[in-house]
């Protein structure tokens, strides 16, 4: 989370989402039903009225402008690990000198790619016309066909847990 320090959260009471909110960016980016989009306006809304702010659909009645964007990017995560085998009489050998016949050990590599998902929150005063409130928070991206909206509210609730400041 970022904020404009001298800005007067307090006078805030009504919120309002940007007309051209939702905008998904990046190298792969998702194609987001109305559904999936609705699911994210109700999240958000809910996340706020939840902190006792109300969400107007005029946005010239709103104190701030809520806008969201989704950038997507694909991401390979590359993992090593190996295991050290020790020979017989272990690492000092037998005699106490050092005999380590088998010192070399395994190597172990995993590969997982995935869609790695960055979620922006802004808030925007109107009449600066600038952002006074960011949130952002990153997850892999899963594939799921049926989303339930209990999800999408905790997330919302989470990235709005110290807003206002």
């Amino acid at each position: 989370v970022d904020y404009k320090t001298d800005y007067n959260f307090s006078a805030v009471k009504k919120i309002a989402f940007l007309s051209d909110t939702g905008q998904v960016y990046g190298v792969n980016p998702l194609q987001l039903s109305d559904m999936q989009r609705d699911r994210i306006h109700e999240a958000l809304s809910y996340a706020l009225t939840n902190r006792g702010f109300q969400m107007v659909a005029d946005a010239a009645q709103a104190d701030l402008l809520l806008s969201w964007n989704l950038v997507t990017e694909h991401v390979t995560d590359v993992r090593s690990w190996g295991s050290l085998g020790m020979g017989y009489g272990g690492i000092y050998g037998v005699y106490g000198g050092y005999n380590c016949w088998s010192c070399g050990g395994a190597q172990d590599i995993s590969v997982r790619s995935y869609t790695q998902g960055t979620f922006i929150v802004d808030m925007i005063d109107p009449t600066l016309d600038k952002s006074v409130w960011r949130g952002v928070t990153q997850s892999p991206l899963k594939g799921n066909k049926r989303e339930e909206q209990g999800k999408y509210n905790e997330a919302a609730t989470a990235m709005f847990a110290a807003f206002p400041p």
